[in-house]
Parts: structure tokens; C-alpha cells; sequence
């Protein structure tokens, strides 16, 4: 390396506002300030590193001193840089206090630029208001931060405040392009978008980067050359894992992280580029998003050819399935099975899809519900129940039992399915004979027997509490239903709670019962509890005493639990 080499980031340092990258609201906020005239005695220059700050700075004190006849390097003696993080104390402040009262020997303005001011004490600021609020009429101050929500409110209440944002890629990537071009480097710009994108929108990160990928390279800046520099998984590892997700091939996508391991790379940097391609795969759907993808148009084809394969749910749901491993990563004790976990679940997205749109209703394997018939006896109504039950007594002895649409019969376990194939048969015939029977007879159903309803009733609740249904099981299993004179099956409820559940569950337990009972019509509905006189009981506020005496004698390992701790009420 010559002796006279000077690094991009100093070497191409804007020294005027049309070379300042990426701030154009700024820097036309500062120009027509200073054509106007109207110059404020702070400025807060604030946001991320390597944006822009410092630059400005020095741009705007240049500026406001330009005249004819003077020299530009001679208005270098205006501008005084203080770094606030080894001068933050309150001598240090006493000393700019006193060098502020000293005016300019050429120009009209001395400018004091202080850098990290967020890093000085909160004497110092406090040293530093009433100079800072009225300052001589020579003076402006401009001072810099990467945080401003260390800077007291006293403080900022005193400046003019301009945020700097990050630098977009495109915009890392021209500028790069320019001094690659001007440099003689040969360069492929897929190379530059890598560099661009790691630097994270800071372009002194950038310019430091690329002086090392050239050193790298031996000025020839290859893709091939920066991401194995750079330690930066290639597009085509997620392509192809996105791919494999598709095809729901668990084992090709264990494969190919496998092989990313071997190349040296952490989990982590394959889950954080993962999500980041799914992301880029949503944003492909839409023609208006599109703009936010922040590669080259190579790429960017990839993206918009891959998304059509993949339905925009599906994209979300995994976007959220990984979200969670990158959660869960630092504190996993087995990082690789935790991501190749998240693969297999990425791979069966699709299954779980398809699971879903079976909706899971509370009528049971082996119950099949028959069209009611228009004209029903009661003898014949007993013996199409009991040959309904006959034929599905095997299903409902099952500990695992699942839930299947009622019209259509669609089981959602395949063991399951097995069980309800082999019974199918006899369900269907014992239905069709009881139809036929039912249609010959004249006769309208005109009561309801009290024992079959609670025989239904209670198998019904079975169900839900094998199902995990604990709420619903408890209100349905602690009271019996009634029949009413006019033919309805009346639910007694002793609480606005149990109507709620009740009311939740009506519509499943009136198909469950119709099925079960072989009517027509039947009406459920419910009924609050009344004492003898017909008025609703008074309700009855127990003491905490009270309370915990009955949760004991509910649950007398609540006793145990107390007088292990010796827990008593206060």
C-alpha cells in the first residue's frame, strides 16, 4: 500500500450539500436558511452513525462564512470540534464558555461543533444551558448525537432539531458504483448490494467495507468475493430451502442446513436470512410493495417467480413459526434441533392448512345424524335409538375421541378414520331402515321421553369433557335437563355464566339430540332456577372463610397445601 493512500470514508467526503448522500430534506433546510438568513444560535444534528452528521456540520459552518475574497481553507479557523466523550466534565464546559466570548478574526461567525454530547454529565449540561440559550451573537453551536434520549429536555427545548435516517441501499450502492468507476475497480453490483446491505444504511460502514473487499479481491469486487469475506450466506441457499418448504421435502431442507453448518455458519444467521426471504416473498405479491425489495433486479425476478408458488397465508404462518425460533435461539440448549424443528414445521404448513379447513364440530365419530322423519311413533322411535347406539357403542369406548363434521363425516385422525371405515356400513343401514319404518306410520312424535334425553344428554357431555372441554363438561354434568308440557327439553341455569356456556354449545347438543332421538323438531332452551314461591333464589355472598372452606372440601389437597405452608387468610 502507497504511503499516500487515504480510506474512501475520508477520501470522498462531501465537502458540499449536492455530495451529501441520501439527506436531501436536510440539507435543502440548511441551504435556505442560510439564503434567508435566518440562522438559529443550536442546531441538534441526531441519528444513526455514519450518516452524515459530522459532514453536514462542517458543511453548514463553511457556508454561513463564505464571502468574496476569503479563502476556504482560511475559514477552517471558524469551526472548533469538541468530542463530548473525553470532555463531558463541568472545567471543560467553563473553558468553551470562555473560549465563545472570543469573536472571529475573518468571517461572521465562530461555529462550535460538539460530537457526542449525549456523553457529557448532567452538571456539564446544566453548565451549559444559559450559554447554550444566549449565546453571543458570533457563536452557533451545532451539536451531534447518535442518542438523543440522553440529552436533557432542557437541552433539546434550546435547538433546532434535524433527524438523520439511515442511507437506503440503492443509494450505498451508487455512490459505490461512482468510486468504483472512478477507482479503475472492477466490480459485479450484486457484489455492491451485499456490501450495502450489511453496512445497515450507515455509508462510512459502507466506504470501510468496500476498501476491504478491494483489498480482498485484488480490485476485482466479485459477489463470489464478498459473501465468503463477508461471512454472508448466498440468496441461493434460501431459494432453495424456500423451495424444499414447498414440496414439503423434510429431508432435503435438513440437508441443506446441514450443509450451512458445515460451511461454518451459525444457526442463527441461517433463521435471521429465512425470515428476511419470506419477508421479500411477501412484499413480491403485490406490485406496490414490490419497490421495497432492496436487491438487484436478478434477484428481485427470483422473488417475484418464487412468490406465485406459495399462498400468501401460508407465507405469514411461517414467517410467525420462524419469528419464534429467533425468539427462542439464545436460550435454546439444543440451537439445532430448535431450527430443525422450525424446518419441519415450515415443510408441513401446507398439512396443517388442510387440517384447519376440516372445522372440528362437537358431534362424535360414529354418530350418524339422518334426515328426521316427517311422522314417527314412539315404538319405533326406541328401536331405531337403540340400533344407532348398537352400532356406534365401539366407537365411543375409543379414549381418543376426535370430532367430525356432522354432515359429511370427515375424520381428522387417520386411526380414527380406520375405525369409522369398518362401522360406516352398519350405521348407514340401522339409519335407512329406521327412515323407512318412520315414513309408513301416520302417527305424529307427541312426547319426549325423559330417560332418553338424559341418556343422550349425558354421553353428549362425555364427550366434551374427553374432548378438554372442562368448562362446558361441568355446566352440562351437574344438571339434568327437564321437558315442559309443550314438548321442550328445558335447561335449568343458576347463572348468567352457565347460560353463556350453555348458549355456546346449544346449536352442537340440538343436532347431537335430533340425531340420537330421531325427531323432527326439537326445541332446547334454557331456564333460570326459581325457588318454591317462583322467585329467583337470593343470591348468597359468602366470606372468604367461606370460600376457602368450600375449595377445601372440593379439593382437600388445597388443606394439605395450607397447613404445609402455613397459609392463613388476612
Amino acid at each position: 500500500m502507497s504511503s499516500d493512500f487515504v480510506v474512501s470514508a475520508r477520501k470522498y467526503r462531501p465537502d458540499s450539500w449536492e455530495k451529501v448522500i441520501g439527506q436531501d430534506s436536510i440539507t435543502s433546510t440548511l441551504k435556505n436558511s442560510i439564503a434567508s438568513h435566518k440562522l438559529g444560535q443550536a442546531y441538534l444534528f441526531c441519528g444513526p452513525r455514519g450518516v452524515g452528521k459530522t459532514t453536514c456540520a462542517r458543511i453548514f459552518a463553511h457556508k454561513i462564512n463564505e464571502a468574496d475574497g476569503i479563502k476556504p481553507e482560511d475559514l477552517s479557523f471558524n469551526i472548533f470540534e469538541l468530542d463530548a466523550a473525553s470532555n463531558n466534565s463541568v472545567d471543560d464546559i467553563r473553558e468553551l464558555t470562555a473560549q465563545v466570548r472570543i469573536p472571529p478574526q475573518i468571517g461572521s461567525y465562530n461555529v462550535y461543533v460538539i460530537d457526542e454530547v449525549h456523553m457529557l454529565s448532567a452538571n456539564a449540561f446544566n453548565a451549559f444551558l444559559k450559554t447554550l440559550e444566549e449565546p453571543p451573537a458570533h457563536a452557533i453551536f451545532i451539536l451531534a448525537t447518535t442518542e438523543k434520549h440522553k440529552i436533557l429536555p432542557t437541552i433539546l427545548s434550546r435547538c433546532q432539531i434535524f433527524d438523520f435516517h439511515r442511507i437506503s441501499v440503492p443509494a450505498i450502492v451508487k455512490h459505490l458504483v461512482q468510486i468504483a468507476e472512478k477507482e479503475d475497480i472492477k466490480f459485479e453490483e450484486e457484489g455492491l448490494h451485499i456490501i450495502g446491505q450489511k453496512a445497515d444504511g450507515a455509508l462510512r460502514d459502507a466506504l470501510s467495507i468496500f476498501d476491504q473487499m478491494v483489498s480482498f479481491s485484488d480490485g476485482n469486487l466479485s459477489y463470489k468475493s464478498v459473501i465468503e469475506n463477508l461471512n454472508v450466506l448466498d440468496y441461493d441457499y434460501y431459494f432453495r430451502a424456500a423451495d424444499y418448504i414447498l414440496k414439503e421435502d423434510i429431508s432435503s431442507s435438513l440437508v441443506i442446513f446441514n450443509d450451512i453448518l458445515k460451511n461454518g455458519f451459525d444457526g442463527h444467521i441461517f433463521i435471521n436470512g429465512l425470515a428476511e426471504h419470506f419477508r421479500n416473498l411477501l412484499v413480491s405479491k403485490d406490485e406496490v410493495t414490490v419497490s421495497l425489495l432492496e436487491v438487484t433486479d436478478s434477484i428481485k425476478k427470483k422473488y417475484t417467480e418464487q412468490c406465485l408458488e406459495i399462498d400468501q397465508n401460508l407465507i405469514i404462518q411461517g414467517l410467525g413459526v420462524i419469528n419464534n425460533c429467533d425468539v427462542g435461539y439464545r436460550t435454546s440448549k439444543n440451537q439445532r434441533l430448535l431450527v430443525e424443528l422450525t424446518l419441519m414445521q415450515l415443510c408441513s404448513l401446507k398439512y396443517n392448512e388442510a387440517e384447519k379447513k376440516n372445522s372440528i364440530s362437537l358431534i362424535p365419530i360414529g354418530i350418524e345424524i339422518p334426515e328426521p322423519p316427517k311422522k314417527i311413533s314412539s315404538p319405533q322411535r326406541k328401536e331405531k335409538t337403540a340400533m344407532a347406539l348398537t352400532a356406534s357403542a365401539p366407537l365411543s369406548n375409543k379414549e381418543n375421541n376426535n370430532y367430525v363434521h356432522a354432515t359429511h363425516g370427515i375424520s381428522l385422525n387417520g386411526e380414527i378414520k380406520k375405525l369409522e371405515d369398518e362401522h360406516q356400513a352398519k350405521i348407514t343401514e340401522a339409519a335407512r331402515i329406521a327412515e323407512v319404518n318412520d315414513r309408513k306410520d301416520d302417527v305424529l312424535l307427541d312426547k319426549l321421553e325423559l330417560n332418553e334425553v338424559n341418556a343422550g344428554w349425558k354421553e353428549f357431555t362425555s364427550f366434551l369433557g374427553k374432548s378438554g372441554k372442562k368448562n362446558l363438561f361441568a355446566v352440562l354434568s351437574h344438571t339434568e335437563p327437564k321437558i315442559n308440557e309443550k314438548n321442550e327439553i328445558i335447561f335449568p341455569v343458576r347463572s348468567e355464566t352457565d347460560e353463556s356456556y350453555f348458549n355456546d354449545v346449544r346449536q352442537d347438543l340440538t343436532v347431537f339430540l335430533k340425531g340420537k332421538l330421531a325427531v323432527t323438531h326439537l326445541s332446547l332452551r334454557s331456564e333460570g332456577v326459581t325457588d318454591s314461591s317462583g322467585a329467583a333464589p337470593e343470591r348468597k355472598f359468602l366470606s372468604e372463610v367461606e370460600i376457602l372452606k368450600k375449595m377445601t372440601e372440593q379439593n382437600p389437597q388445597l388443606g394439605k397445601l395450607k397447613e404445609m405452608f402455613d397459609l392463613d387468610l388476612k
